[in-house]
């Protein structure tokens, strides 16, 4: 505020200000929407990791060989282990692999 009692251009309006809800005042930072759209940038990610694994990659190989190795994971379990196994296909943390049994 001036000397003379008026705000200069700029300069907030001390006693307006402080008599008016803080709901009522102008905010001094305005939100602004801003939307980006990744489509495009995810479609260059997507030929890259394809161009990365080449033309000799074989997708269904690829989930063959996680299945096994998921089926070697829960093979030779001890009594302890499978028990442990068991909650925790019941509960639901693990899906049931290879049959009833773990070792299948």
């Amino acid at each position: 505020m001036s000397s003379h009692g008026r705000a200069l251009p700029g300069e907030p309006d001390e006693p307006a200000a402080e008599s008016r809800p803080a709901t009522d005042r102008p905010d001094p930072f305005p939100r602004v929407d801003l939307d980006v759209d990744l489509s495009s940038h995810e479609l260059l990610r997507r030929a890259h990791v394809l161009d990365a694994l080449g033309p000799d990659w074989d997708p269904v190989a690829a989930l063959r060989g996680e299945e096994a190795a998921y089926e070697l994971l829960y093979s030779g379990l001890s009594a302890e282990q499978q028990r442990v196994y068991d909650e925790l296909v019941s509960a639901g943390v693990l899906p049931r692999r290879g049959g009833s049994d773990a070792a299948a």
